[in-house]
């Protein structure tokens, strides 16, 4: 069995899925498996999948759920590990060893990783990524109420389904309420090597001022009442 499994939700992500996937294929790293968490993509996404990475497994939800369809994945994986990354992340060459690293260390049930731009940014969206994906996370983790980024973090197999995954009904900060039964349940690791590149592409179309307003409303609307807005733009 796979140490890995490397969990990818996809909904018409033609434009960047092979890019993850060739990200996925120069791992030094070998012990994993990958599997498409496709909420039946009609771009052809799991065509150039296939195409792209030899084995991958493709699980469908017909639910355009990015909770359903992680949920779903999970429950078919074999790895002891469960990673997540989006679509359009491509990960370092050391990311895969970092999160089997961090899982080494005793109590360790989940972790997260650096985020940073995929494409070519200015320094006020470089400095934001750094300062939430880095700054504020490892904060939270130290304060005790950890807080994942969704498109970069990994938990034990067990762990996940004990927390009860993803809440299917959350549209957004599907990731921190995960977080927050995680940590109830064991350590959450901060690993400095997990390194993801992620596409700046809602803020180029929204702009950087937009994004981060939004995200810091939203966070605090998830803190205070726990619940967090059911709106979120595709962008494609």
């Amino acid at each position: 069995m796979p140490e890995i499994s490397i969990i990818i939700p996809t909904y018409n992500e033609a434009a960047y899925i092979r890019r993850t996937l060739e990200s996925i294929k120069r791992q030094p790293y070998k012990d994993f498996e990958v599997i498409l968490a496709d909420s039946e993509s009609s771009d052809g996404t799991q065509r150039i999948a296939r195409n792209a990475l030899k084995g991958i497994r493709i699980v469908s939800e017909k639910r355009r759920s990015i909770g359903a369809a992680c949920n779903k994945a999970a429950r078919s994986a074999r790895g002891r590990i469960l990673l997540f990354i989006d679509a359009d992340t491509s990960i370092s060459k050391t990311l895969l060893k970092a999160y089997a690293s961090a899982f080494s260390k005793r109590g360790v049930i989940a972790a997260t990783g650096p985020l940073v731009p995929l494409e070519k940014a200015d320094e006020f969206t470089r400095l934001g990524y750094r300062l939430i994906s880095v700054g504020l996370v490892k904060l939270l983790i130290r304060l005790g109420i950890p807080s994942i980024i969704g498109s970069n973090f990994a938990a034990l197999r067990n762990a996940f389904i004990r927390s009860g995954g993803f809440n299917e009904d959350f549209v957004t900060y599907h990731d921190w309420d995960l977080s927050r039964r995680l940590g109830a349940i064991g350590r959450v690791a901060y690993a400095e090597h997990a390194v993801a590149l992620t596409s700046t592409r809602r803020i180029r179309k929204w702009g950087a001022a937009r994004y981060f307003a939004y995200h810091t409303v939203n966070a605090l609307r998830y803190a205070v009442f726990h619940r967090a807005s059911s709106s979120y733009e595709p962008i494609r």
